[in-house]
């Protein structure tokens, strides 16, 4: 009999919740036939038997499992009149706790509260110890000489405690990661978006409603500006340069409660007509809740536009391990001086201007390169014909 543990289907996915189980208990499944349902870190998603035999449920739906936990076995079917076999309970040896069935949650609220693990009994599938084990053991006994706790936070109110999900955990963690690791530093410049505005007016003429957006043209700008140059599309690892062959810009979409960034995939090779009818599958896919793992992977750089919250400019946190983020703010009119007036001095007009900031891994991109990079992205959002070749 085959065991079949949770399987990592993300390259951030720690732990993963089966929703639902596809094929019943005892049931023959085929190889590559839908299995079960599984919440990851990043999406929910279909898992397809990778053996072929009857099946026997050991997690439950509903229940949180770290990568590489048995969730069931599927083996050959017994011979008519045979018994089951049951498979031998693993039992735990005193000095290893790491091989007592508990889920991660159990053991981080055991570990939180100095619960000892080997003294409980699990009410979960297979004996598992699971969050409500842990709970209840660390309840305190209620004597009849016990008194009320004082009111704590009052000037605050009553508080709640709201969990992370799985998603928010996983950006928590990345997050709290790339400030902790990576020495960046920033730079900021304007770029007048006038032709941009008078080439998105041609174009809403021409495919109305699949018009690209600005963002969609700054995603096309930066992914021709990456391919020139190379170390803002690559990444530090270990005290090397990791220079990436595809340019593949991750797009920031806001998701239930999350940040998420999928990928369009060799942006540089693609017309901005076809990043923008990517991009807005996908985003569509990221509020659906059935953008799947591989369309979250293999960014090389990311954009985050807050533009249209009405945000002038912010600086983004870089996505390591890439190499630099570009956070686009609103574009406005404001007036500007342009020389050349008519007695020879500065002429004020307004123009339609857009703040781009661009923070950068200092271990691999230095001020000169990231202000070269930039102001290339610049340059080719000033003269966008270059966008439409």
């Amino acid at each position: 009999m085959t065991e079949m543990v949770m399987p990592r289907l993300s390259d951030t996915m720690e732990e993963g919740t089966i929703l639902r189980w596809l094929k019943q208990d005892g049931e023959h499944v085929e190889r590559g036939e839908e299995l079960l349902e599984i919440e990851t870190d990043k999406a929910n998603m279909t898992y397809e038997s990778d053996q072929e035999g009857i099946l026997r449920i050991v997690a439950q739906e509903g229940d949180t499992l770290a990568v590489g936990q048995t969730i069931a076995h599927i083996g050959a079917a017994e011979p008519d009149g045979a018994e089951p076999i049951e498979a031998e309970p693993v039992r735990a040896e005193p000095v290893e706790q790491e091989r007592i069935k508990a889920s991660p949650v159990a053991r981080r609220i055991a570990q939180e509260n100095d619960v000892d693990l080997q003294k409980l009994s699990g009410t979960g599938p297979g004996g598992r110890i699971v969050k409500a084990d842990v709970e209840a053991a660390t309840e305190p006994d209620e004597t009849p000489t016990a008194q009320p706790a004082p009111p704590v936070e009052v000037a605050k109110g009553e508080s709640t405690i709201q969990e992370l999900t799985r998603t928010q955990r996983t950006i928590a963690r990345r997050m709290a990661e790339s400030k902790a690791t990576i020495p960046d530093f920033t730079l900021s410049m304007d770029v007048d978006m006038q032709e941009c505005v008078a080439l998105r007016t041609q174009l809403k003429r021409l495919a109305q409603p699949d018009a690209p957006t600005y963002n969609d043209m700054v995603v096309k700008a930066g992914a021709l500006a990456l391919r020139e140059h190379p170390r803002a599309n690559a990444s530090y690892r270990d005290g090397s340069f990791e220079l990436h062959s595809r340019v593949n810009v991750g797009v920031a979409v806001a998701g239930d409660d999350a940040l998420v960034v999928p990928t369009v995939f060799d942006a540089d090779t693609k017309s901005v007509g076809e990043i923008a009818r990517e991009t807005r599958a996908l985003a569509e896919r990221v509020r659906d809740v059935t953008i799947t793992p591989p369309e979250l992977g293999g960014g090389t750089f990311t954009v985050s536009n807050l533009g249209m919250f009405g945000v002038k400019s912010f600086t983004a946190i870089i996505n390591p391990p890439q190499a630099a983020i570009l956070s686009v703010g609103a574009l406005e009119p404001r007036a500007v001086v342009l020389a050349g007036g008519p007695d020879g001095g500065g002429e004020i007009v307004v123009r339609h201007i857009m703040s781009m900031t661009l923070a950068c891994d200092h271990r691999i991109l230095y001020g000169a390169d990231a202000a070269n990079f930039l102001a290339r992205i610049r340059e080719l959002l000033e003269q966008p014909a270059a966008l439409t070749l």
